[in-house]
């Protein structure tokens, strides 16, 4: 497979990428899942025991308080629920002021001992970004496993009962979709009203938007492309549709990720891949996180995924075109 340098890349062009003001700390709160999806870049799955311990969860609020320019807690997994924390770090955050993001994959609300997480985030007036790959059954399934999808619909009216997605309500419910396989999403805009006619026509579902995320060639995705020949093409494609207009929208340059040990990186992806952030620091190294601006970012090949058309973070699409 040739060698496609991202550094370099952006060198050749004139650019260069560094951080900006911390705004959002996203803790990866471990690797347990219910689910085992063909694209997770973190290898979740119910085998995984990873976890944030009480102390890990404990420094991560001491640094919110500590840092009022962070605005927001993102929390990720595998299956964020599923961690023994869980309802600490959203209700701690809560109460500090600060906006809480659970990217959940739906199926999890209905586990046992999970019967009133949904009502749990409603009442912490927690925001929900969902994972839904399509809006039939046909491609979630071929991605997530038998059956997901109908538990996700019937997760997705729980959270609807509860107000969340509605129009007009302050509980925020974003959807996620990222391909099937190795191409790039359509436009958000125009998928996100397809995704919107498809959900209320067909099972009275809403939300308030849709982010598609593309599939980063990292860990468990990298290895079915590679087994099927296609990770070589499928490199070349991100790298052939860089966009020099998504780098200043790039998630990396706002966003410290946090792993289960507490350790620090620039992106979830660095996480994934074991790119810890230049310097190798830790929650409990750190305690004035704007000191991070202005530094370097751990930079791979993957970081083509997030610069290919639209564009791709946390937050969905970066530009429009």
């Amino acid at each position: 497979m040739p060698a496609y340098d991202f550094a370099d890349h952006l060198r050749e062009r004139g650019l260069a990428l560094r951080r900006g003001p911390v705004t959002t700390l996203q803790v990866n709160v471990g690797l347990r899942c219910d689910l085992a999806c063909h694209h997770c870049h973190v290898e979740a799955g119910p085998k995984r025991r990873e976890a944030l311990d009480g102390r890990g969860a404990e420094r991560v609020l001491e640094l919110l308080e500590r840092n009022r320019g962070v605005e927001l807690l993102d929390l990720t997994g595998g299956a964020p629920e599923l961690n023994p924390h869980f309802r600490r770090l959203v209700a701690g955050a809560r109460r500090l002021g600060r906006r809480v993001i659970d990217r959940c994959n739906l199926t999890v609300l209905h586990l046992e001992g999970q019967e009133d997480t949904a009502a749990f985030l409603a009442a912490e007036g927690a925001e929900i970004v969902a994972s839904l790959p399509c809006y039939g059954p046909e491609n979630v399934e071929a991605q997530r496993g038998r059956g997901v999808f109908a538990r996700s619909i019937e997760a997705l009216r729980t959270l609807n009962a509860l107000g969340y997605g509605q129009p007009g309500s302050p509980l925020v419910l974003h959807l996620v979709y990222n391909p099937l396989g190795d191409a790039l999403p359509p436009p958000q805009t125009e998928l996100e009203a397809r995704y919107r006619s498809e959900l209320r026509d067909r099972f009275g579902i809403s939300f308030h938007s849709l982010l598609t995320i593309t599939n980063m060639p990292i860990r468990r995705f990298a290895r079915s492309l590679a087994r099927e020949g296609r990770l070589e093409a499928y490199q070349a494609l991100l790298v052939n549709h860089f966009n020099a207009e998504t780098l200043p929208s790039l998630m990396c340059r706002h966003l410290v990720s946090v792993d289960h040990e507490g350790r620090l990186f620039d992106c979830d992806f660095n996480l994934a891949l074991g790119l810890p952030l230049p310097g190798a620091p830790t929650l409990w190294d750190v305690d004035d996180l704007s000191a991070l601006a202005g530094r370097e970012i751990a930079l791979g090949t993957h970081c083509f995924g997030c610069t290919a058309g639209h564009g791709s973070s946390c937050g969905g699409a970066l530009v429009s075109r």
